[in-house]
């Protein structure tokens, strides 16, 4: 007897991830791309044989726009698969007059011939379909069908991509450009902690390779699921401690003309390691150590150290300098934040493994409200694990 229950969470299950704003902006893009695509590719079409677009661009539109990070997503898939089975489809069509054998041949040359190049799409199978079922009106065309219109589809299709993914979405698109050890940026950002896992990403792409079937996520987004886990699982055990809670609100700061022997007399007056700079709204722009001003100090010059850090700091008596004379020409401009909403447990991967010492926190309207020490975490840590023990 089949069980209705069962049944109806079959049917009602979900597909995508996305909430309604997500999927109507996949509409909106697979509408607005596929509408473009066929538009020049009219205008560039020098006979009116050449269909202005084949069939199977639209279910690439959904690949790309909705699952943008899938590995069938990726520019080689997306462009390689495409190509190579239009080959394919062109050359069965003329080779075998059945149509079944035909179709056939062409879907499992394509597959093949994809596999092989390491370039699986599966609207490429569409694709080589095209030639065999459409017959005399696009097997006349030859082997020009591949440039146009398919060639000519993909190519508008991944300039689409980039440009629609990049600017309008910010998601990295091909997701393979985001390289580790990248230039960081020079503005004021939020930080995406490092990921953290008791699992390496060698286990995780030797598992992903083990598998007798494929999973349509790679190493990277598996890992980042896996985080997103370990970090819910450490949520639901603790309290809700937000960074608001454990963070130092009454924290001393500069501005970028603030002279540099004047935020050294703070940080040493204060037992400071750091300083946020910020503007006259109160927004971070940017962070000084202790490290930032010694590394202005010319070691090359005979004499103590003390000397030569003093001879740096000191304000120059002069109009003109030849050294930096305010903290904005000497900080660090690439500093990180976050919301005040955050939980904690986004801090400890940060500090424990990307070295941060202090993060500066902001509210929604990035406006700094207070700053978290590592030791603002450990104690919050330790109480509650205290709680959680029943000591308290």
């Amino acid at each position: 007897m089949v069980n209705v229950k069962q049944l109806l969470r079959f049917i009602t299950a979900d597909p995508v991830n996305l909430n309604f704003s997500g999927k109507l902006l996949s509409v909106i893009l697979c509408f607005s791309v596929i509408l473009l695509i066929a538009w020049i590719t009219r205008q560039f079409s020098v006979n009116t044989a050449y269909p202005i677009i084949v069939a199977s661009i639209g279910a690439s539109a959904v690949i790309v726009f909705i699952i943008p990070n899938s590995p069938l997503a990726q520019p080689w898939p997306l462009v390689g698969g495409q190509l190579v089975s239009a080959i394919t489809g062109v050359l069965c069509a003329q080779v075998f007059a059945d149509t079944a054998v035909a179709s056939a041949s062409a879907v499992g040359g394509s597959v093949l011939v994809m596999l092989l190049l390491r370039c699986l799409h599966p609207p490429g199978a569409a694709t080589a379909l095209t030639p065999v079922m459409a017959g005399d009106p696009v097997l006349s065309l030859g082997y020009s069908f591949v440039l146009v219109p398919v060639g000519l589809n993909v190519i508008i299709m991944l300039i689409l991509a980039i440009a629609i993914n990049r600017w309008l979405l910010g998601c990295n698109y091909p997701a393979l450009a985001q390289q580790a050890g990248g230039k960081k940026s020079t503005q004021n950002k939020l930080i995406e902690p490092l990921q953290r896992t008791d699992i390496s990403d060698q286990d995780v792409e030797q598992a992903l390779a083990s598998m007798a079937r494929f999973i349509d996520v790679t190493a990277d987004d598996l890992g980042k699921l896996l985080t997103d886990i370990q970090k819910q699982r450490f949520k639901r055990h603790s309290r809700n401690i937000t960074c608001a809670d454990i963070m130092a609100t009454n924290i001393v700061t500069v501005e970028y003309g603030t002279e540099v022997e004047d935020a050294w007399q703070i940080m040493y007056r204060e037992n400071l390691k750091a300083l946020p700079v910020i503007d006259k709204a109160r927004r971070v722009i940017g962070i000084i150590t202790w490290h930032d001003f010694f590394k202005f100090v010319n070691l090359n010059v005979y004499a103590t150290f003390q000397e030569k850090f003093w001879a740096f700091i000191r304000r120059t008596a002069d109009i003109n300098a030849d050294k930096p004379e305010a903290v904005g020409q000497i900080m660090t401009s690439s500093v990180a934040v976050l919301p005040e909403h955050t939980h904690i447990a986004e801090l400890i991967p940060l500090m424990s493994d990307q070295g941060h010492r202090q993060i500066p926190i902001v509210n929604n309207e990035n406006r700094l409200v207070g700053i978290v020490h590592q030791a603002n975490l450990i104690a919050a840590l330790y109480n509650s694990t205290l709680d959680n023990s029943g000591y308290n």
